[in-house]
């Protein structure tokens, strides 16, 4: 929403839920917000290019209550960020006009390039208006529309998820959704007491920092999971975006509605392929037709008999409704043994030479009933501490 290139007297890269973003700061305020490039010395680069002169340095109060505050926003905590003093000496009175307005929607609401520009009483302007905004604002029809940060139309859909836009529409959720279904100080206390080698791992890693993933229902992340098969998080995350911007108000996410709506050539065209696309034919038609559990319903099953349920639908397996039940109910006691990064982390943790089999995981998991979810978190940043 800024100008590329602006005076600033410092900037500082901090850590959010979508990577490491940075912010800049004048004497009158904040200059500028970077998203995170890939990789991160490509957001540090690319502060300096737009910050010509700017230090790396301790921010000042004001600037750390708005760092603090878009950290909490990327948590999803639908932080207000519109008392943040804002340094626009540069800015032209038309984009200065057009901010004002644009600070004034809330997170995990949208109005469209239109709304604003007829708010400004200036309804030819749509398109500039346009190109000077951001994520919270859609193409006509409640079209995504295109963004400039870093990973495009996929970033943009991702940061209206994390707000919550999909609060406005008739989502369902639960009691208690977002939390886990148990304290995870009494599980480290209990990892620690049954298994020495797999408290020292903990002490490695740290604090238990897993986050749950909200998404309005089932349905929302299964599509998505298969999306996700068998590609990389990037690739995956792209080929997704482009299935949402296929209906309006995309980042709700597909319905079965929409899904049976729209032709197999729009759905190849975004990039699915054609065992893919079957699966969530499939899945839109069990769930037209009831057989897919709502959130409430899913909240009431046991572990064993969600995953029977789920696994009948086309091209989910067991592993796939594992991760449903880790990061999206906050279930305690699940192992996923086939999963390669948890043998891998188990063979790190352990010591083994080679990756152990998943019947091997299991038995040394036991002990760690009824808290193997945690366990199970702690052995995927066994992997990413090895590579450090």
């Amino acid at each position: 929403m800024i100008p590329p290139i602006m005076t600033a007297d410092g900037f500082v890269l901090f850590d959010t839920a979508i990577g490491r973003c940075g912010i800049a700061w004048g004497g009158r305020g904040v200059v500028g917000v970077q998203l995170p490039e890939a990789p991160e010395p490509e957001t540090r680069a690319r502060m300096l290019q737009r910050f010509p002169g700017a230090r790396e340095a301790a921010p000042p109060p004001d600037v750390q209550r708005a760092v603090d505050g878009i950290t909490a926003l990327l948590r999803g905590e639908g932080s207000d960020l519109s008392a943040v003093a804002l340094d626009m000496e540069r800015v032209s009175p038309f984009h200065r006009r057009v901010y004002e307005v644009a600070r004034t929607i809330p997170p995990g609401t949208t109005l469209s390039y239109g709304d604003i520009a007829a708010r400004l009483g200036t309804r030819g302007l749509a398109r500039a208006v346009g190109q000077a905004l951001g994520h919270r604002v859609l193409a006509a029809g409640g079209k995504a529309g295109g963004f400039s940060a870093n990973g495009g139309i996929t970033t943009k859909l991702r940061l209206l998820s994390l707000e919550g836009a999909h609060a406005n529409r008739r989502a369902e959720f639960v009691d208690g959704d977002g939390a886990f279904g148990f304290d995870p100080s009494v599980a480290i206390e209990h990892l620690r007491a049954s298994d020495p080698a797999l408290a020292r791992l903990i002490d490695a890693v740290g604090p238990f920092r897993m986050q749950l993933k909200k998404t309005s229902g089932i349905f929302a992340m299964l599509a998505e999971a298969i999306v996700y098969q068998q590609l990389t998080g990037k690739a995956a995350a792209t080929i997704f975006a482009r299935v949402c911007a296929l209906f309006p108000r995309a980042h709700e996410g597909p319905t079965a509605e929409k899904l049976l709506r729209v032709s197999d050539e729009k759905l190849r065209g975004a990039g699915l392929s054609g065992a893919k696309l079957l699966a969530l034919r499939d899945l839109a038609r069990r769930a037209k037709r009831g057989e897919i559990p709502t959130l409430t319903e899913v909240h009431r099953m046991e572990d064993e008999a969600i995953v029977e349920r789920l696994t009948q639908v086309r091209g989910i397996g067991r592993w796939t409704v594992e991760m449903l039940l880790i990061f999206r109910l906050g279930r305690p006691d699940v192992l996923p043994a086939d999963d390669y990064g948890i043998r891998k982390g188990f063979a790190i943790a352990f010591k083994k030479r080679e990756l152990p089999a998943p019947r091997d995981v299991e038995r040394r998991g036991a002990r760690w009933k009824p808290y193997r979810t945690v366990a199970s978190w702690y052995l995927w940043r066994a992997v990413e501490l090895a590579k450090k």
